[in-house]
């Protein structure tokens, strides 16, 4: 026992003897940089007939891609010091955020508000340009927008509530748009009642006069934003909140040619169902971890390595 005792202490002191002696892991003092975006653009010595792409007499770096100074949809490629002069598909401009990738955006993306100038556009029917998101040509269709790919639109609706942004290419709320003949009163043909700063400031609610389940948020109280209850419920106006028709006599029958009463009851009363344990025939294998040997085990296993 005392034998079995005594190696423990050893092994006990080498071990904190070589843990002591672990250099500590230390945090690189320099890290890389990560590739820093650029503008600068490569000068083309325009007098070199030799070479068809034009030979670089100034490249920011011997490899790599770099934007046009001015045309934001343009950029060139530089390959060992040789320049060639890309384009980007109508629509697109070039991504200047890594210098190592070529890549075409989308301008809401880009910041091209010092290399404002674009090339000439190639329109096709509801897209002024071959790429891109557009508003609808009427300028009073204002949730509407064509998503263009090569000159080919298509059509999209905003949710309900919402108008096209041009600035941004997504639906937004109509203040956010600012869109001409887009506002909050001329779409959804409603107006913020007049009340005292104390109301204002809670953002009033407001029922929509013309369906049960939309109502108004007055945004400080002038704004006007529409918004919707889930499905089977209104809008009650004296809790200022989503409700159960049933609550609000005055929308009782709203959803009476949309939804059975069996289906509004199940909405309002979703069942639930408890989930059924398989049992599984035989034994598994078990995913705890083994318990590691005890002091005292260890120990009871020396002594009887010691009598033999």
């Amino acid at each position: 026992m005392a034998g079995a005792i005594v190696k423990l202490l050893v092994f006990s002191l080498l071990f904190g003897l070589v843990v002591s002696q672990v250099p500590r892991r230390e945090r690189p003092k320099n890290r890389e940089k990560p590739t820093q975006r650029t503008t600068k653009a490569p000068i083309i010595d325009e007098d070199d007939d030799d070479d068809d792409d034009g030979t670089a007499s100034e490249c920011p770096e011997p490899n790599g891609f770099f934007a046009d100074a001015d045309q934001c949809d343009k950029y060139y490629a530089c390959t060992d010091g040789a320049i060639s002069e890309k384009l980007c598909p109508d629509g697109m401009v070039f991504n200047d955020y890594d210098i190592n990738v070529e890549k075409c955006d989308l301008p809401y993306n880009i910041d091209c508000s010092k290399r404002s100038k674009l090339q000439t556009p190639i329109p096709s029917p509801n897209c002024p340009r071959q790429n891109g998101y557009f508003g609808h040509e009427d300028v009073r269709i204002c949730d509407k927008f064509f998503y263009c790919v090569d000159g080919h639109a298509n059509m999209y609706t905003c949710p309900a509530g919402l108008v096209f942004n041009p600035r941004t290419g997504i639906c937004t709320w109509a203040d956010e748009a600012g869109r001409t003949g887009c506002s909050s009163e001329e779409v959804f043909q409603f107006t913020c009642p007049k009340v005292n700063e104390s109301i204002a400031v809670t953002h009033p609610r407001y029922s929509d006069p013309e369906d049960c389940q939309y109502f108004y948020v007055c945004i400080n109280g002038n704004t006007a934003r529409r918004n919707g209850c889930k499905l089977g419920q209104v809008f009650n106006e004296k809790t200022i909140s989503c409700d159960w028709p049933r609550n609000v006599p005055e929308c009782a029958d709203f959803y009476k040619d949309r939804l059975t009463d069996e289906q509004l009851e199940e909405l309002e009363n979703p069942k639930t169902t408890t989930p059924r344990i398989k049992k599984t025939k035989g034994t598994t294998a078990s995913r705890r971890r083994p318990s590691r040997p005890t002091a005292r085990r260890v120990v009871e296993e020396e002594e009887e390595e010691d009598e033999e």
